[in-house]
């Protein structure tokens, strides 16, 4: 191949690219966060342009037409990013970057084609002659011509026979099911030894999944915007947006025939042979191992950077999804059998910690939530793999039911090879049927519980960008610039943007604003008010009669007051836990409610009675203070930042930015605030818990929420003096804990002496079947109890069968026990057997060979049950 003779490194091709473009007059913003928070149809970052669609859309104008980056980005669905596939191939990921170039209403088709010629051929020296290239050919459905224009200006690069006409699947880009569009232009590359290209020529491996004829670039050329109805319409301004795949090209200019073995993974694979002992390139699914940890420590590490810690909802299932395939395949292949993903975030944070400065920042916090995480998840396997024991030593056939591989799998974590494995390794098999008819019954649910029909956007005022004028007004007289109709589980409501708007759209931790518009004597409610991308939408159940009318909208006045004290007060409140917690705090997450706030932030141990008193004192000395608000609208990020605001990890902040100052309390902050302190009231600490590894949560109370706090407090108080007869209450209620616990130690030690004395008389009641001592008896006990009779019942005599069974509470409770030489001799196994005896009060169970334990609700089938037990054993 010829490239250049000597190799780039990873960081070295990423600066390539930013300078290539920054001289051909892009302006080289940021990465955005890869965890989305405004846009609803989004939870991750999931390509380049995620960031600019408002100006794809309309909804905003940019300072600079041209605009150049590396996105970090996360994709864990869709062709060949099924979570589940990734590290099984050598060249897809969870996480990448994407490099991109996008012209907004400025430079098209010509200029792209020529600049990504150019990069690649004069800049990286890629050899032209295993370059080939794609164009749109054209769709009869949605009566588009071939993008002949594009295919001309390729001709200018690029001989006929490599110019390849594709179709819309790979060569029509769209951001969605409606929105803007358009054909798309791939560059491909040919990876094979020429020996190879000699017999095959790669024209005919172009798009067809080959491993080594590979798509690295894809132009796109936007031009339409495709209506729910199907229908295209020109869009008014074309736009450009490219995406390459960070990782492939990196691959293709070191030489590489796998994307992990470019210095974008061998680092962190390096570092994992050392801590497992083991060789990468040695094993193929050893090999897999090292891919699947390398790929999503990435995928982790830059979730939790951006403020997304791993959680059993939404996005932050996502991430634990992740890491906890990570850690099974360190478990089941490297014989990991402690936490040791944490351990090489130093590595990756040395390695990309240049460009994405967050790593290094937040290097403490992501080691910390990464080993609490697998501590925990380990634990989970060593339960789930004890259940998948217990399960397999019941089985009286060769197969592990479906139902039960899909319980490991969505309660423990268990893909379905690591239970296939374990059954392996017992001659068992699995029903891997089953199991899928159970994974897809779950992914159709979750299909229609997320499923929204979202109309077109209806343009009543055209080319209008909504203003905010909530800061200064809790009312104004609007119009409605644009509506659309939105349907979810058979509901109906609709969406409403006004030209202005006084109604404060959900976003950075505080709620939205609720209200009314009205005109001509008709009021219509504002359910909620939203923030999707840059634009404040307005929730109602119904449409105004006349949308061209002029309304009165109108916010929730005290809802809008209460949230405003909650929201200044979480500033304070920050401010004071740094004061005396350090300055390693850091907000974590938030919300503002107009009832209570809520906020999470990095600190390492659960704050003491003492501190948590010392943050409530400062807090109240600022609040009775009266200090006023400082409110710098408009402000240039680097004057912001000269002033000492607080920014916030995983946020994206534009040039100029809102300054919110109470003393020496300064935050960049969009949410409103009260005019002076003393307006919070009062503030109180209801609660202060661990959320993660290393966040802790603070939930508060202000104002009259405050107060009602107080004074019910009080009143318990005064309830428990009178109690007490005017008694201290703490130290009669502790005289009286301990006067508890001493009278509860001797009720057991009476519980267990009565106990004692069953076991004996059961035995001397036992019913002699063929040599063995059958026990059947009801006992009026606590359930619980019957184990320790069985435990009694081992210590007397061998041969014994007991079934026991306590009808105490609304549930039968059942205990089956069988001496360790029946097991032993005949084979019996009462896990085994209970399920079948369990049938009889409507129940089931489980257990071990020797004891097993059951519970039903139908009392009235003991005798019966009593009945299978003697058939089992007689």
């Amino acid at each position: 191949m010829n490239f250049r003779s000597i190799i780039m490194t990873a960081n070295e091709i990423r600066q390539a690219f930013l300078d290539f473009f920054a001289s051909k007059q892009h302006e080289i913003v940021e990465s955005a966060p890869m965890v989305l928070k405004n846009d609803p149809t989004l939870m991750f970052t999931n390509a380049g342009m995620n960031q600019f669609k408002d100006y794809f859309l309309g909804n905003e104008t940019p300072k600079n037409r041209r605009i150049a980056d590396t996105q970090k980005c996360l994709r864990v669905s869709g062709k060949h990013n099924d979570l589940e596939e990734v590290g099984i191939d050598t060249y897809h990921h969870t996480m990448f970057e994407m490099l991109g170039n996008w012209s907004i209403g400025d430079y098209f088709k010509k200029e792209a084609i020529a600049w990504g010629w150019e990069f690649l051929t004069d800049v990286l020296k890629i050899d032209k002659n295993r370059l080939y290239v794609t164009y749109f050919g054209g769709d009869e459905a949605d009566g588009l011509e071939p993008d002949s224009e594009a295919a001309g200006f390729w001709k200018e690069f690029v001989p006929e026979e490599r110019i390849l006409p594709g179709s819309k699947k790979d060569n029509f880009w769209e951001m969605g099911d409606t929105g803007p569009c358009g054909p798309c232009s791939e560059i491909h590359i040919d990876l094979r030894p020429d020996e190879e290209i000699k017999v095959l020529p790669g024209a005919k491996l172009v798009n067809k999944d080959h491993e080594q004829v590979i798509e690295i670039w894809n132009l796109v050329f936007i031009q339409f915007n495709r209506l729910s109805s199907g229908e295209l319409q020109p869009l008014p301004e074309k736009h450009v947006d490219t995406g390459m795949g960070f990782e492939r090209l990196v691959r293709v200019i070191q030489k590489k025939t796998s994307n992990y073995d470019s210095d974008v993974f061998m680092p962190l694979i390096n570092e994992l042979e050392k801590m497992a002992d083991m060789k990468y390139g040695k094993e193929e699914k050893l090999d897999i191992s090292f891919r699947v940890i390398a790929d999503h420590v990435r995928a982790v590490a830059f979730a939790i950077s951006d403020g997304q810690l791993p959680a059993n909802a939404k996005a932050g299932y996502v991430i634990r999804r992740i890491l906890r395939r990570a850690i099974r395949y360190g478990y089941s292949f490297l014989g990991f059998r402690e936490a040791f993903i944490y351990k090489i975030v130093p590595v990756l944070a040395d390695q990309m910690g240049g460009q994405f400065p967050e790593l290094k920042k937040q290097q403490s916090l992501i080691e910390k939530v990464i080993q609490e995480e697998e501590n925990s998840f380990l634990r989970t396997l060593e339960n789930g793999i004890h259940k998948f024991e217990q399960h397999a030593n019941s089985l009286k056939g060769k197969t592990i039911d479906g139902a039960f591989a899909f319980e490991l799998y969505d309660t423990f974590g268990f893909p379905i090879d690591l239970t296939q494995l374990l059954a392996r390794e017992k001659g068992l098999e699995v029903d891997f049927d089953g199991f899928t008819k159970h994974l897809n019954e779950q992914k159709q649910r979750s299909k229609k519980d997320a499923a929204i029909s979202t109309g077109d956007w209806t343009e009543l005022i055209p080319g209008v960008e909504s203003e905010f004028i909530g800061y200064d007004q809790t009312k104004s007289d609007i119009r409605i610039a644009r509506y659309r109709k939105i349907e979810q589980k058979g509901k109906e409501f609709f969406q409403l943007v006004f030209d202005k708007t006084p109604f404060y759209a959900e976003s950075g931790g505080q709620v939205g604003d609720t209200g009314y518009i009205e005109a001509n004597g008709e009021k219509v409610s504002i359910e909620n008010t939203v923030k999707e991308l840059n634009l404040s939408i307005h929730i109602t159940k119904k449409l105004p009669t006349d949308l061209n009318a002029s309304f009165h909208a109108v916010i929730n006045e005290n809802n809008r007051i209460s949230t405003m004290r909650n929201h200044t007060a979480t500033h304070l409140l920050h401010e004071a836990l740094r004061e005396v917690l350090g300055t390693h705090v850091e907000q974590k997450g938030s919300l503002v409610h107009p009832d209570y706030l809520r906020f999470d932030f990095a600190h390492f141990e659960k704050m003491t009675a003492e501190e948590i008193t010392k943050v409530e004192n400062l807090v109240n000395s600022r609040i009775r203070a009266n200090i006023t608000v400082e409110d710098h609208r408009e402000m240039p990020i680097a004057d912001a930042e000269a002033m000492g605001a607080m920014a916030l990890f995983g946020e994206k902040y534009g040039d100029k930015v809102r300054v919110i100052r109470f003393g020496s309390s300064v935050e960049l902050c969009g949410g409103t605030h009260v005019e002076s302190s003393g307006t919070i009231g009062f503030f109180k600490i209801i609660s202060e818990s661990a959320i993660a590894a290393g966040i802790r949560r603070i939930e508060a109370i202000t104002g009259v929420k405050a107060e009602e706090y107080i004074q019910k407090v009080s009143s318990q108080y005064q309830a428990l003096q009178l109690m007490f007869k005017g008694k201290e209450p703490l130290e009669s209620v502790e005289a009286l804990v301990e006067k508890n616990n001493i009278l509860q130690k001797e009720i057991e030690q009476l519980k267990k002496s009565m106990l004692k004395d069953i076991a004996p008389e059961l035995l001397e009641k036992a019913e002699d079947l063929n040599g063995i001592k059958f026990i059947a008896e009801t006992l009026d006990i606590e359930g619980g109890a019957l184990k320790d009779i069985a435990f009694g019942l081992r210590n007397l005599s061998d041969s014994i069968v007991a079934v026991l069974f306590s009808t105490q509470g609304p549930k039968v409770a059942l205990t089956l026990f069988i001496s360790d030489n029946l097991v032993k001799e005949k084979g019996w196994n009462a896990g085994q057997m209970i399920r079948e005896v369990a049938k009889a009060i409507q129940g089931g169970g489980g257990g071990q060979p020797f004891l097993a334990s059951a519970g039903g609700t139908n009392k009235d089938g003991i005798d019966e049950a009593i009945r299978i037990c003697k058939g089992l054993v007689g």
